[in-house]
């Protein structure tokens, strides 16, 4: 966060890195590691499809990098001022949500004695905070070189889908939405994570259910996104690091207003005063 993302940022112009998981004090430690084992893979039909995964992962990176090219990411790691100590990686895993952790652990089990595994013990200390003791000076090196490594760039996909991707996907076809609708949802996941927080994923979803039904519940497809965008962009509004509601207002709202609600290219939409394209 992301993702956050998986994955914006508090003090400068224009966000650099995800945020995902919801504020530390809010967001539960998820599953040990040894329990990621990745769930059977659904027909792709919406946001799952390859293609439409990889625009999503595009219009993402747009927002938290400011580059379409979501997989020169891998080795980003900073702390952006945000509370959540460092945030890195693809949709911003960050060392004071628990992502970073469930992501290192993961990582460690697949590849014991990894440039990162001497650290877990220090990420353990500074979860729920913005602390990096234990992990200056050398650990953004170390990530970085762990960044070369193909099963760290697989450990952060593993993660990012087990957590912040394929959730995202389910919910959405469970309210009937479509591509747009699951890519709203991914979005707001890799940003607010899915904790018990008042601007967590569920409980924009559940601001949402307030002024509107989803599809599944017999209401009307853009409807509903218009009230869950609307739900969102007061989630952001909440903490300064979000404030800046242009990923909505430029971009899914610009998409939904155009009735791509299956998110096909070409796409054309601003992030923070930029401008991006997907032919």
């Amino acid at each position: 966060m992301a993702f956050g993302a998986l994955l914006g940022t508090a003090l400068l112009a224009a966000p650099v890195a995800a945020h995902a998981g919801a504020a530390p004090a809010t967001v539960p430690a998820t599953a040990p590691a040894a329990a990621h084992a990745a769930p059977a893979a659904a027909a792709a039909t919406g946001l799952d499809d390859p293609a439409k995964k990889e625009i999503a992962m595009q219009i993402v990176s747009s927002a938290e990098n400011s580059s379409l090219d979501w997989k020169a990411q891998y080795k980003y790691i900073e702390d952006i001022g945000d509370e959540r100590g460092y945030t890195a990686g693809i949709i911003g895993f960050c060392s004071g949500t628990g992502d970073m952790l469930d992501l290192v652990e993961y990582y460690t089990q697949v590849k014991p004695g990894n440039a990162l595994a001497k650290y877990l013990p220090a990420l353990r200390k500074v979860n729920g905070s913005d602390s990096h003791a234990g992990l200056d000076p050398d650990f953004t090196k170390d990530w970085a070189k762990a960044a070369q490594d193909g099963e760290f760039k697989k450990a952060q996909d593993h993660e990012r889908d087990r957590v912040y991707f394929n959730p995202s996907v389910k919910q959405g076809k469970s309210d009937g939405v479509g591509t747009l609708g699951q890519f709203m949802y991914y979005d707001a996941i890799v940003m607010h994570g899915d904790g018990t927080d008042s601007t967590s994923f569920r409980n924009i979803r559940k601001r949402a259910l307030s002024k509107a039904k989803p599809p599944a519940q017999g209401g009307n497809e853009t409807t509903w996104l218009n009230a869950f965008l609307d739900a969102r962009v007061w989630a952001m509004k909440q903490e300064e690091a979000h404030s800046d509601t242009s990923r909505v207002d430029t971009a899914q709202r610009v998409f939904l207003k155009k009735g791509n609600l299956n998110l096909n290219a070409p796409l054309d939409w601003k992030v923070y005063g930029d401008s991006f394209h997907i032919g």
